[in-house]
């Protein structure tokens, strides 16, 4: 493992701190099993890390990669059918679940399932990665080796290791059953976990000056890149919103799409990114949001990955977290200017070149200390954006067209993440809620969708 993998794998230790992340693709038809498991089988041959536990480090040296001698492509794809007379909302709730569900360590950490049962003969399925496999944009590419571009795409070639071993019957509804009661179990106990913790975990760091002197002592090769060193990383007390105050583990997820074309025509016409319409509108949201429940907050502290991939890999992590707060304003054009304006100066700082030198002295540091102080930073962020590009036309998976791909992003201690994948012309966005923290979800999501035809507007 990199030392940034290393890192959230430590951090697993804390369940509010699981980078579990997952996307829900709605199909118009159910896959055929058989195909799609031939195609995972081909995937975990071509991405090796799909066939891969974790083995522990001892001391400072970083877990590592080894091939499940015991791998099973059935344990890693899974079928359940939904009660008759389930909707799309049934699908969204089991994907929460599943994602917050923890992986077997002594597996890989992966697992799909095919959700049949939706309206009109429709399917859904649910991809579920730790982040210590790939990153959003790595996960895009790895996606193509079991996505087809035409419905009856002919099979890849063949491995040098033949095919798969002969597959099982049909999941019986009995295992599906179990399957679902599993992954609520799973919750209640991670949920349980968490709660034994929180109490330990959740204080402010209360020496701010203390904590800017240990940054400042770290290896660096300016002062510059301390100062920013510090404002990524040294950011004391707690989250901005006086509304979005508690966190748990209910989770709730919402799914809407944008045109993407329509936010392309607004980012070229206003002199900005696509990412800067998406963030201002996620920021106009929240600030809707609050002023409903009367609280004019001028800003609040977003999270947001910036990629520094440069290679063409499936697997591994390439990419830095940074912190920016954001103006939520009503006005939407000097809200969006505003938004420009500090994400470039957020994009250039120091730090992003950095980062691989402060997770690798994490290592050394006991586990108890270093996921008490990334859960004291989290409590500093109030909610987490993500923009992922995916392709602009048709992709299939096994005979079935995928409609859309919501992606369900790792909320990680903050109130709610809000990730957009472009695919098929449009922007697909999941919103991943602390239930706890935001009393309404449906409500921001609606809030979310007004704010980005509110920006939209200004380019027409």
């Amino acid at each position: 493992m990199s030392d940034l993998e290393a890192l959230m794998w430590t951090l697993e230790a804390d369940p509010f701190l699981s980078s579990n992340f997952a996307n829900v693709s709605i199909l118009d038809r159910v896959p055929d099993h058989d195909r799609l498991r031939d195609r995972l089988w081909h995937a975990t041959r071509v991405v090796p890390r799909l066939r891969r536990r974790v083995t522990p480090g001892l001391g400072p040296v970083a877990p590592t990669w080894s091939d499940d001698p015991d791998f099973n492509i059935d344990h890693h794809l899974r079928r359940v059918r939904l009660a008759p007379g389930s909707t799309e909302a049934e699908a969204l709730a089991l994907t929460c679940d599943l994602a917050l569900a923890p992986f077997d360590p002594e597996r890989p950490l992966w697992e799909f399932t095919v959700v049949e049962g939706l309206p009109g003969g429709r399917a859904a399925m649910i991809q579920k990665l730790h982040h210590t496999i790939t990153d959003g944009k790595g996960g895009i590419r790895m996606s193509t080796a079991f996505i087809d571009l035409e419905r009856d795409a002919p099979n890849p070639p063949p491995v040098d290791d033949g095919p798969p071993p002969p597959a099982p019957d049909h999941t019986p509804p009995a295992l599906a059953a179990a399957l679902l009661r599993n992954a609520e179990a799973a919750v209640r106990q991670v949920q349980a976990r968490a709660g034994s913790i929180t109490g330990s975990l959740s204080s402010p760091v209360r020496h701010p000056a203390q904590l800017a002197s240990t940054l400042a002592s770290l290896p660096s090769e300016s002062a510059a890149t301390i100062r920013s060193l510090i404002r990524q990383f040294g950011v004391t007390g707690s989250h901005l919103s006086p509304l979005w105050t508690e966190r748990s583990l209910q989770r709730e997820l919402h799914v809407f799409h944008v045109p993407f074309a329509d936010v392309r025509a607004a980012a070229t016409a206003l002199e900005c990114s696509v990412n800067d319409v998406f963030v201002a509108a996620a920021a106009g949201g929240a600030g809707r949001y609050h002023r409903r429940r009367g609280s004019d907050v001028a800003e609040l502290r977003m999270n947001m990955p910036v990629s520094t991939r440069t290679d063409r890999s499936m697997a591994g992590n390439a990419f830095t977290p940074t912190r920016v707060r954001v103006p939520l304003e009503a006005d939407p054009r000097s809200r969006l200017a505003e938004v420009h304006e500090r994400l470039a100066i957020t994009k250039a700082e120091r730090t992003l070149g950095v980062l691989a030198q402060l997770a690798g002295p994490a290592k050394v540091v006991p586990r108890p200390v270093l996921v008490r102080l990334a859960r004291q930073q989290v409590m500093t962020v109030d909610f987490t954006t993500s923009n992922v590009r995916a392709a602009p036309f048709d992709l299939y998976i096994a005979g079935a067209l995928m409609e859309h791909n919501y992606p369900v992003g790792p909320i990680m201690g903050t109130a709610w993440n809000l990730t957009t994948m472009s695919y098929r012309g449009n922007m697909d966005l999941g919103l991943h809620v602390d239930a706890a923290a935001v009393d309404d979800p449906a409500q921001l999501a609606a809030d979310i969708v007004d704010s980005f035809d509110e920006v939209l507007a200004l380019s027409r």
